[in-house]
């Protein structure tokens, strides 16, 4: 039994392509176990970026998306995440959600009924991907008589992002993980573990489903600066977050749940950094304990050990511009003596 989590890393559209392959290699140097790629609405779409890191890594694992049906139909993710994957020679997984409201909004997509286009699209990805004809008469999406006319790998992953409590069941009956947001408390993310858990135990699943958080993270031999690195990642996270808090419950749970910050604090402190006050004191250090992981290369090893205890099995990091390469390749041989980077998830 492992007693740390994998640890991977988080990029995404606002990173040039070529800027991702440097960092895919570091990743792979350090031992990582994979690259997520998160695309967000309107910025550079990923799949390019995706693809050169997938030719310039022998091990790396990949996961791209999260991808939501109403910008591409799930035939079309079919497409590309199997042409990806004969590329990347099998390491690639693929994950899917409901987008963000507004963004789904501004072309037409109804952003307040999402689990019946994620049921249609797991469906249609599964079948395709397994190398069947689908005939699929949806409630939101379809594929009549699809096949792809090449051969792809019918247990490529799937992984869904989503919060709602009808979404988590499904996932733990149909996905191979779950994706747990930036801003998500820990005692959140372990709620979450659980009902999907619960969920493919009830559907007498196989898959041993993954849950992955998405974390903020600085590694320095230097503590104080790495928590210092990562209130500058949390400066924009903690005032978008709070307001977010305040319109969808979910969103405010998954906030607060055994945080120990008070609602007052928090919004204390979403109000000052708007104000323009540095993040270094807006920030107390409980803001960095609860939504970022940061510090030394050991006490890295302790914050991953308390992740893997409350049920996550991987993190997805994104790293701070301050973490050198020297500080991941540091923390990646910490890592490895401790059994926590690379082989596959689960």
């Amino acid at each position: 039994m492992r007693d740390l989590p994998f640890i991977s890393i988080r990029l995404h559209g606002d990173i040039p392509a070529r800027d991702c392959v440097t960092r895919a290699v570091l990743a792979e140097k350090a031992g990582f176990h994979a690259a997520w790629f998160a695309e967000n609405a309107f910025a550079r779409g990923i799949l390019p970026a995706a693809a050169a890191c997938a030719v310039a890594t022998e091990r790396l694992e990949y996961r791209v998306g999260v991808f939501n049906p109403t910008s591409r139909h799930p035939t079309m993710m079919a497409m590309e995440i199997g042409a990806l994957d004969e590329l990347a020679n099998g390491r690639v997984g693929i994950s899917i959600g409901a987008g963000i409201g507004a963004a789904v909004a501004k072309i037409g997509g109804d952003p307040k009924a999402p689990l019946g286009g994620i049921r249609d699209t797991v469906t249609i990805l599964r079948g395709l991907l397994a190398g069947e004809e689908v005939e699929h008469d949806g409630r939101v999406y379809s594929a009549k008589g699809v096949r792809l006319e090449f051969p792809t790998r019918g247990d490529l992953p799937i992984f869904i992002a989503a919060r709602g409590a009808q979404t988590l069941k499904y996932c733990g009956e149909a996905a191979d993980g779950i994706i747990v947001s930036n801003m998500c408390s820990l005692d959140y993310s372990a709620k979450t573990a659980r009902i999907v858990r619960d969920s493919e135990e009830a559907a007498k699943g196989t898959r041993n489903s993954a849950v992955v958080r998405y974390l903020p993270g600085c590694v320095n031999n230097d503590g104080r600066a790495a928590r210092d690195g990562a209130k500058r990642m949390l400066r924009g996270l903690v005032p978008s977050f709070w307001r977010l808090s305040q319109r969808v419950s979910s969103a405010h749970e998954a906030l607060f749940l055994g945080t120990g910050i008070a609602e007052e604090e928090f919004a204390d402190a979403a109000r000052r950094l708007d104000e323009g006050e540095a993040p270094e004191t807006a920030l107390s250090d409980r803001f960095v304990s609860a939504f970022a992981i940061a510090g030394t290369p050991e006490e890295w090893i302790e914050h991953s050990a308390a992740q893997k205890a409350a049920g996550i099995s991987e993190l997805a990091i994104t790293f701070d511009e301050n973490t050198t390469d020297e500080d991941q390749l540091s923390l990646g041989a910490a890592l490895a003596e401790h059994g926590g980077a690379t082989a596959a998830a689960g």
